[in-house]
């Protein structure tokens, strides 16, 4: 699958109603943002079962700020709707896999089962 783009229009939709979101914050004067482009277009084209999109931190502002970006490229990764990472810069291919590796390792239903006992006091 190629990459979609997203605003404040689709955002919320898209990373709620897909099991695993991969979302690049860029802007198109960004050198490394430019450097990172291909290697996220490659990777989205090798795992068509991820959405990934791209939010332009120019046309979307108030998005960008929502979610708190202060550095660009950012690429955040959300797994059933859940926040489970996010990194400034520009990533090779292979920590991309990683990445991408890790997240569909992920098993979100125990970590927030954890997490919410941690914050229970259990």
């Amino acid at each position: 699958m190629s990459t979609v783009e997203l605003g404040a229009e689709n955002f919320e939709s898209t990373v709620t109603d897909n099991e695993i979101v991969l979302v690049d914050f860029w802007a198109s004067w960004c050198g490394p943002c430019r450097q990172f482009s291909p290697i996220y277009d490659a990777a989205s084209e090798e795992h068509p079962e991820i959405v990934f999109g791209k939010v332009d931190t120019e046309a979307e502002q108030a998005l960008a700020g929502a979610a708190n970006i202060t550095s660009i490229p950012t690429l955040m990764a959300f797994k059933k709707g859940n926040l489970v990472f996010s990194q400034p810069g520009a990533l090779p291919a292979p920590a991309l896999k990683q990445v991408i590796d890790a997240v569909v390792d992920l098993d979100i239903d125990k970590a927030l089962a954890e997490q919410a006992s941690k914050e229970s006091g259990e």
